[in-house]
């Protein structure tokens, strides 16, 4: 199993903004140990979901959400993960036909694509990943 990490974007806020009490210390653990070792991502989905959540006024961020995904992405041993065509098409070809949300599915495919371990509390991920179609790292 990866220890490379792929942050939902609902964990990633929680880690960014320091309300990690919702991630059990196992896993805020493995976070962090991927964190030190530049193995810790955030896909670019995240940073339009995040954007699309501040605008619709569904989430409250710390800073202005410029702001806040600049010094989020900052953070050191952070990476960013990147749309790829691979992953876009991926997306569109996910067995068992797993989540409709489409963040989630372009989630769930770079997981795939890039070998990394999805760090997620959505009960359909963690369910797609039960039956070995992506690497989860269950909350």
């Amino acid at each position: 199993m990866s220890d490379a990490l792929l942050l939902d974007t609902h964990v990633w806020v929680w880690y960014a903004e320091g309300t990690t009490r919702q991630l059990p210390s196992a896993v805020l653990a493995a976070i962090d140990q991927a964190r030190l070792g530049n193995r810790l991502y955030v896909s670019a989905i995240s940073v339009w979901e995040i954007g699309m959540l501040c605008a619709k006024e569904k989430i409250s961020l710390s800073a202005p959400v410029g702001e806040w995904v600049r010094r989020a992405l900052g953070m050191p041993g952070l990476r960013l993960l990147l749309l790829d065509a691979e992953t876009a098409l991926e997306s569109t070809q996910l067995p068992d036909n797993p989540h409709g949300d489409p963040a989630d599915r372009f989630l769930i495919a770079a997981a795939r694509i890039h070998g990394l371990r999805l760090v997620t509390a959505d009960r359909k991920i963690r369910e797609y990943g039960k039956v070995g179609h992506a690497q989860i790292l269950a909350i």
